[in-house]
């Protein structure tokens, strides 16, 4: 056992090696340390800042039906952003078979997820079913109203009816995007299935959804409006 003075006797004499020289040095090191970590900090975006957040509230045609899961639409668009340079987290609200009024009633659930913008591809299924048209008009308007509320921005895309329901329908349903679009003044994608609609190389074998090659057109086509939509509401 060592006889010299112990740690504990030359802390107490004053002599630890902490003390004098050494333990200035250490503290401006300390200094120069909570700097640059305050420098870091300052970089970071704030607590609680808003980043880009895509919420699509949509039917099967969005939900991915008929299409591995990496060639839904979800996934296909994230990717898509990506590459242009979109860093934004993509929230899939797709179900199959719903229709406008499936969506407004999902609507609260959504935005529970707190996006920032909400891409709205309904229709579809109303047209099927041959739903009432106004009855759509006012489903999709109180998607927008209340998106809009909550100070969300808002991308209508686009349903066309099938011409066998006839002329007066499919005019009264095409009129319906367009209308909503300039009464809240939102962007329009005038046609989901642009390029792909009644094209069999594109389509399932059910001659509705879209296949992988079909989802591919369909981002291809609908990626400058959505990048034009995303750096007009960028704050």
């Amino acid at each position: 056992m060592s006889t010299g003075p112990s740690d504990n006797s030359r802390a107490i004499d004053g002599q630890h090696p902490f003390q004098l020289g050494t333990r200035g040095r250490f503290l401006k090191r300390a200094a120069q340390v909570c700097v640059v970590a305050a420098a870091c900090l300052a970089a970071l975006p704030a607590a609680g800042a808003e980043a880009c957040r895509i919420a699509i509230l949509g039917d099967s045609l969005t939900a991915g039906y008929g299409v591995a899961l990496e060639d839904a639409f979800p996934v296909r668009l994230d990717a898509a952003l990506d590459a242009a340079g979109h860093a934004c987290e993509i929230i899939d609200a797709g179900v199959s078979g719903d229709t406008s009024a499936g969506g407004r009633a999902r609507l609260d659930w959504v935005l529970g997820d707190e996006p920032t913008h909400l891409m709205v591809e309904l229709g579809g299924n109303d047209a099927l079913r041959a739903l009432p048209v106004d009855a759509m008009e006012a489903n999709l308007a109180a998607i927008v109203e209340g998106a809009q509320a909550r100070g969300i921005h808002v991308m209508l895309l686009g349903m066309l009816a099938p011409p066998n329901l006839g002329a007066r329908y499919t005019e009264a349903f095409a009129a319906v995007f367009p209308r909503l679009a300039e009464r809240y003044d939102v962007p329009l994608y005038p046609f989901f299935l642009d390029g792909v609609a009644a094209e069999p190389d594109y389509l399932t074998p059910d001659g509705i959804h879209p296949n992988a090659q079909g989802v591919a057109l369909i981002v291809e086509r609908l990626l400058p409006s959505v990048t034009a939509w995303l750096d007009e509401t960028s704050d």
